[in-house]
């Protein structure tokens, strides 16, 4: 049952990636029927871009090399391409289609002329997009927020808690955007560092190939540094990619509870796609925390924000997930607030306080438009109790 659920999925995939392709194609002898040079070259473009990603994809998932990897980020970038290439493509129709119905481009001249000119400027539109997408997707943001919990602790009452989520480490993210992650959580000297799933981005194959993960252990935070898996690392094989992260130093918990020495505890939940992977079905939040006293402060990581009223009825203080991206590419944000709960951001819900990041790296494309990459640093104040609750981002 489940190798013909792939399967159908697989085949609802691909029809569409042939699909747009089809139409694309069209489209590209019909605008740019005028010229060309324009219609070749774009052609050309698309060709080599849907085949580039479908044989980089291959490549990265069965013998992981170097063409590989070159192939298959070719393959990514034309994927956004392709996206922002629709939209416009999409708008040239309803613009013929409002003319058809109401004429107002019958007295312009040459029609030919003007179909070239609205391709051109779709064309090069697109290619800024993609460039200022890749180089917002490379300078992430490192947000602060600060967090008042009416709880005490066993120590100074102000803790510096530093969250990363989905980091894809593999083909797409290498040894510079891995530097570049360390140094920027070493930089603001963290207490405690969290890492919320999607640390690898998949197979572990470009992983060991370039050896990446080797700079985490840089990373010595005084009270730890702990992680759950995400959904990505069940892709990539979790008996395979669980071990190799322990062994460059994280503490990755699955359905794991830790009481930290100040008397923090911490909750790492498994993947909610745990049991479709594994057939294991992770434990209910409140099995985690029965016999943990309510009196101390809980964080929870939870790779996917779902579900979060579980937090609030179990009095979490903390909850922390990923996974979203906030849709990553507009418009897919719109999707992703529709589908989750939060799609990013901070929320407040009785006593419980809930945050989902928009993550560190990219899946699929290495571009991100409509939102930003991020760190997030949290100010935890504890053991106020003469003031009342107060949070700001």
């Amino acid at each position: 049952m489940r190798n013909i659920s792939f399967i159908l999925f697989i085949s609802i995939i691909l029809s569409i990636y042939l699909i747009t392709h089809y139409y694309l194609w069209s489209k590209t002898n019909y605008i740019f029927s005028g010229n060309e040079i324009w219609r070749k070259g774009l052609k050309l473009v698309i060709l080599i871009g849907s085949i580039s990603f479908v044989l980089g994809e291959i490549l990265e998932h069965t013998v992981s090399s170097l063409p590989g990897e070159q192939i298959y980020r070719i393959g990514a970038f034309w994927l956004a391409a392709l996206l922002y290439l629709i939209i416009g493509f999409v708008l040239i129709d309803l613009v013929r289609l409002a003319n058809y119905i109401f004429p107002f481009l019958n007295n312009l001249g040459n029609p030919a002329k003007y179909k070239l000119i609205a391709g051109q400027i779709i064309t090069f539109s697109v290619l800024f997009i993609v460039v200022a997408g890749y180089y917002n997707a490379r300078h992430p943001r490192e947000k602060t927020i600060n967090l008042q919990i009416d709880k005490a602790i066993n120590s100074k009452s102000n803790i510096k808690l530093l969250l990363a989520t989905d980091i894809h480490l593999g083909a797409l993210c290498g040894d510079i955007r891995e530097r570049k992650l360390v140094e920027l959580i070493k930089s603001h000297q963290p207490d405690l560092v969290l890492f919320a799933g999607d640390i690898v981005d998949g197979d572990l194959g470009p992983v060991l190939r370039k050896k990446l993960g080797k700079h985490l252990n840089e990373i010595k935070p005084p009270m730890g540094l702990y992680a759950v898996p995400g959904n990505h690392e069940y892709i990539g094989g979790a008996k395979k990619t669980i071990p190799y992260l322990k062994s460059l130093g994280l503490k990755v918990l699955q359905d794991e509870t830790v009481i930290l020495p100040n008397g923090i505890v911490l909750v790492g939940r498994e993947e909610r796609e745990s049991k479709r992977f594994n057939g294991h079905q992770r434990k209910p939040l409140r099995e985690l925390i029965k016999n943990i006293d309510k009196e101390l402060p809980i964080i929870v990581m939870n790779h996917q924000p779902y579900p979060l009223q579980e937090a609030v009825e179990n009095k979490v203080d903390l909850h922390l997930s990923g996974h979203t991206h906030h849709g990553q590419m507009w418009p897919f944000g719109y999707l992703t607030k529709a589908i989750f709960e939060i799609s990013w951001g901070l929320e407040k819900r009785e006593n419980t306080t809930l945050y989902v990041s928009s993550g560190f790296g990219t899946w699929g494309p290495p571009i991100r438009t409509g939102n930003h990459p991020e760190i997030v640093i949290f100010n935890l104040h504890f053991n106020n109790k003469d003031q009342s609750y107060n949070f700001s981002e």
